[in-house]
Parts: structure tokens; C-alpha cells; sequence
């Protein structure tokens, strides 16, 4: 079940940009709770533009994260209904809160308002800081599919590293200081090792932990928070009036004769 109280109970109508921030996992039903969405949707508000209003919207089901490609193929069914629906309510933009981008091709070919891939974004973004970047992201389960992200974002050549800190996003959640502290080890040895002249943040939950900016300053190369440069490449785009090529991502043909998105799965 995709809407719910928990979605739509509260939640007024802003006047400026609306965009939505989408996790594809029940964040709100681990141990977290419903107290990490609330955080999460405050630290957007506080990066936002003025104008702009971030509201954060988890799935009620599926993985409650996302350290496989199996886990993230779960995660886009759900993932998917739910931004028709903020579609559907106005919403002008939303992002992909993974940072596997999990099912953003489809994502766009379902949805005529814009939708941001946090990894897209902030290896764009880390090209354009030096020469070479590496990624510091959770775990080793992750590091083929960040390779693949990386050659489909035409940077494969930049990539100096993939570094992770081997703690679950659940983890880095519920112990911080000991995930900055790896993270910092990590993105230590990609600066002096590997070779590594700007870094990203390779998962959301570290991109909320809003260290990036400590972190450039003890490891003197700037490093991408993906959860805000995924917000500000979309206030961005917004703001010059752009969105997804529909030649890149064309509607899928059964959803462009008037079929309803569930539809087009037999039996579900």
C-alpha cells in the first residue's frame, strides 16, 4: 500500500517549488522510526532555497535499505506508485533518496515532473571539482553497482576508488560518530593512496549525517554530500525550467494508451 496517514496527515499545500524526496525503503518502520524522516525532512528544509518546500516521503513497504542490487530491484515497484502519486498531488520535482539511483530510468519514463538521481548528480558534480574522485560509501556488497553507475555517468576514467566503511546504512544511522570516523579513515586513504583529489559520499545516510563540510576541511579535498547536491541540482533545474529528455525516456507505450501504472503488471 502506497498512501497512508502517514503521508498525507499534516501536510498543507506550499506556495513555492514542491518537491518531494522519495525513499524507496520503510525507513519509518525500523528502529529508526518516524523521528529519521522528521530529521531528514528538517536538514532538506534547512538546505533548501527559499521559495522551495521539501517534503520527505518513505514507502510503507519494501527493503528497509538497500546494500544489494536485489534490495534495490525491490525497492522500485513501490518506489515507482508513489511518485505517480506525488505527481498526481502537484509535486514539481522528486528525488530518488538512494544513492543507487534504484530505477531512474523508469522512475522518468513514468512521470512527466522531474526526477533526480542523487548519484548522477554528485559524480557529475565531483568531475567537475578535480580530476579524480573516489566514492566512500557503506559496504563491499555495493561497490560493483557504484562502478556500474559510474561508467553509465561517462566518469568511469575520473574513478580513482571505491572506498567503504563496511557498516549497514541502519548503522550509520544509529552510530554516527563511529561511521564518521571510518568514513574520514576511508576517504584518508583515497586521498593519499588511491590517488583521489575530490570525494563523494556514496549513501544517503551519510550524505544526512551533514559532514561533508568537516570532512573537506580535515582531508583538504572537497567532498559531495549527495543528499544536498541532489536538492540543489533540482532547485537548480526547477529554477531554469528543465526536466528529463522525454526522447531519452519515452513514456511506456501502454501507460501513453491510457492504462493505469498497475496495469501493467498481470496478476498484481
Amino acid at each position: 500500500m502506497v498512501t497512508g496517514e502517514y503521508h498525507t496527515e499534516g501536510r498543507e499545500a506550499p506556495a513555492g517549488e514542491r518537491i518531494a524526496y522519495v525513499i524507496p525503503g520503510p525507513i519509518h518502520r525500523t528502529a529508526l522510526g518516524a523521528a529519521e524522516v522528521t530529521r531528514r525532512e528538517q536538514k532538506l528544509a534547512s538546505w533548501a532555497g527559499a521559495g522551495t518546500e521539501v517534503r520527505v516521503f518513505p514507502v510503507d513497504s519494501g527493503p528497509a535499505s538497500i546494500e544489494s542490487m536485489y534490495e534495490e530491484y525491490l525497492s522500485i515497484p513501490p518506489t515507482a506508485r508513489l511518485v505517480r502519486q506525488l505527481e498526481d498531488e502537484g509535486y514539481d520535482a522528486a528525488i530518488v533518496g538512494c544513492f543507487g539511483d534504484p530505477g531512474l530510468d523508469g522512475l522518468r519514463e513514468i512521470s512527466n515532473m522531474l526526477v533526480t538521481g542523487p548519484a548522477g548528480v554528485s559524480i557529475a558534480l565531483a568531475t567537475t571539482l578535480g580530476h579524480r574522485f573516489s566514492i566512500v560509501t557503506v559496504t563491499a556488497s555495493i561497490v560493483p553497482a557504484l562502478r556500474r553507475l559510474t561508467w553509465e555517468a561517462g566518469a568511469l576514467e575520473a574513478l580513482a576508488s571505491i572506498r567503504f566503511i563496511e557498516t549497514s546504512v541502519l548503522e550509520v544511522n544509529q552510530q554516527p560518530d563511529a561511521a564518521l570516523e571510518r568514513m574520514i579513515e576511508q576517504g584518508r586513504i583515497a586521498v593519499e593512496q588511491d590517488g583521489a583529489d575530490a570525494l563523494v559520499l556514496g549513501c544517503m545516510s551519510m550524505g544526512f549525517l551533514d559532514v561533508a563540510e568537516q570532512m573537506t576541511r580535515e582531508l583538504g579535498v572537497p567532498v559531495v554530500n549527495p543528499s544536498k547536491a541532489a536538492l540543489k541540482m533540482t532547485e537548480a533545474t526547477l529554477s531554469l525550467g528543465l526536466a528529463h529528455s522525454r526522447t531519452a525516456y519515452h513514456s511506456p507505450p501502454k501507460l501513453a494508451a491510457g492504462a493505469k501504472l498497475d496495469e501493467l503488471w498481470i496478476g498484481l
